[in-house]
């Protein structure tokens, strides 16, 4: 067997991951065919990852104009501890008031914590500016140097 293979998490495994609370790097391609790549808290939207982000940024005119999109969540400080998942697929823009109250909601609670009626009408706040992004998933690398079990 391979060494990529050894490491390599299953479908379970990276869904678990990726309910951690961790941080999605985000790639999309700028107008001068560079990528742009920016950090984003994340969500869910049914089981797909997703995030909102103001609808003038820059992610979001790249994602207008070509959807492609690859993500990054990775942990570990040390080569054994090595953990992550790479995305690869494409962006949906989403401008409707209810899913974007959604998705901002689902990051509120990965990372500030519940959401009540205060934390509902802060997200709808915040939102009136955003937009949300569905991450459509076409393919999926995963590693977990843990399962190395220290030998490399």
């Amino acid at each position: 067997m391979s060494r990529r293979e050894l490491i390599k998490m299953t479908g379970e495994e990276q869904a678990e991951y990726l309910r951690g609370r961790h941080v999605l790097n985000v790639a999309t391609i700028g107008p001068d065919g560079r990528v742009h790549l920016v950090a984003m808290w994340y969500g869910f939207l049914d089981d797909d990852i997703a995030f909102w982000t103001y609808g003038r940024s820059q992610k979001i005119a790249n994602l207008r104009r070509d959807p492609a999109m690859t993500g990054l969540v990775e942990t570990g400080d040390d080569y054994a501890e090595l953990k992550g998942v790479e995305l690869v697929g494409r962006g949906e823009v989403i401008d409707d008031r209810d899913t974007i109250q959604a998705v901002g909601e689902s990051v509120w609670e990965r990372y500030t914590g519940p959401v009540d009626d205060a934390a509902r009408q802060a997200v709808q706040a915040v939102g009136a500016k955003r937009v949300a992004v569905r991450f459509v998933v076409d393919k999926a690398v995963s590693w977990d140097h843990g399962k190395l079990a220290g030998g490399y």
